[in-house]
């Protein structure tokens, strides 16, 4: 006779219902600690040495990793694009196209995604060894809130520091495009400055800067409350720092999806 629990569609059933349960788990968790961050921030109850450590941290450290992808990405779309619009006769609509694509999107997603791979990853890892470790535990009997020592600053970086990422990776990406129009479609800096300039808008630019905002907010939300809330040993570190950077880049795109459709559609 054979088992109910060893055929395929029962543990089809409890992996799927296993992975609700964990979806639902971490969803609360995040808005647990979302809500307390909120509290403490409101209260105006902030480490400012430790945000000022943090914001270093998502910013600066980060910077070098997210400029060479921005910059990459732009010049491999660019390669791709200024020859065929060249060829139409459209050569001043290049600096225009970059700076749609540039400021609307791909600034920003594509700094968010190294954020996430680099500062996310290592928000999530490094709460996770502390909570397996007993240090959040002991910060609780020391009577040290471990949302306001750690989550809350790391928070406020990410906020702060994402819009500020956003502005240096767009003038990167928007330089290497112009530099890659004049090599492989002929066009001069200054048509292509002249093209940028009609399609480059304060609206985007905002829109974009907020939508930046909630990346950094999201990505350190997610990343520290993934870490704070994990359990176990060495094993849940690895697991919590990949939940932390699948949820991130998850959520990433539907803040995508809300921005565009809440301000294009």
């Amino acid at each position: 006779m054979i088992d109910v629990k060893d055929t395929l569609l029962f543990r089809f059933a409890s992996y799927f219902l296993r992975e609700v349960k964990s979806f639902l788990e971490t969803l609360g968790n995040i808005g647990k600690d979302f809500t307390r961050v909120l509290f403490y921030i409101l209260r105006l109850r902030i480490n400012f040495k430790a945000a000022i450590e943090q914001s270093s941290r998502f910013a600066v450290d980060s910077l070098p990793i997210t400029l060479t992808i921005v910059g990459m990405t732009s010049i491999i779309i660019s390669m791709q694009i200024a020859p065929e619009l060249a060829k139409q006769g459209a050569e001043n609509y290049i600096g225009m196209l970059s700076a749609l694509v540039m400021i609307r999107e791909l600034a920003a997603i594509m700094a968010g995604f190294a954020i996430i791979s680099m500062i996310g990853s290592s928000f999530a890892s490094e709460l996770a060894s502390m909570a397996v470790s007993e240090q959040i535990s002991a910060m609780r009997v020391l009577r040290v809130d471990p949302i306001e020592y750690l989550i809350v600053p790391r928070f406020l970086a990410g906020v702060i520091m994402m819009p500020v990422v956003f502005i240096l990776a767009s003038f990167v990406g928007l330089l290497c495009a112009g530099y890659v129009s004049n090599w492989t479609a002929g066009l001069s800096m200054l048509n292509y400055i002249d093209s940028l300039w009609r399609g480059l808008y304060v609206r985007d630019i905002l829109i974009a800067m907020l939508k930046s905002a909630f990346f950094g907010g999201t990505i350190a939300l997610i990343s520290c409350s993934s870490g704070y809330s994990t359990r176990g040993g060495a094993k849940e570190v690895g697991t919590s720092t990949t939940r932390a950077v699948v949820w991130s880049f998850l959520a990433i795109a539907i803040w995508d999806y809300i921005f565009a459709a809440m301000f294009y559609l």
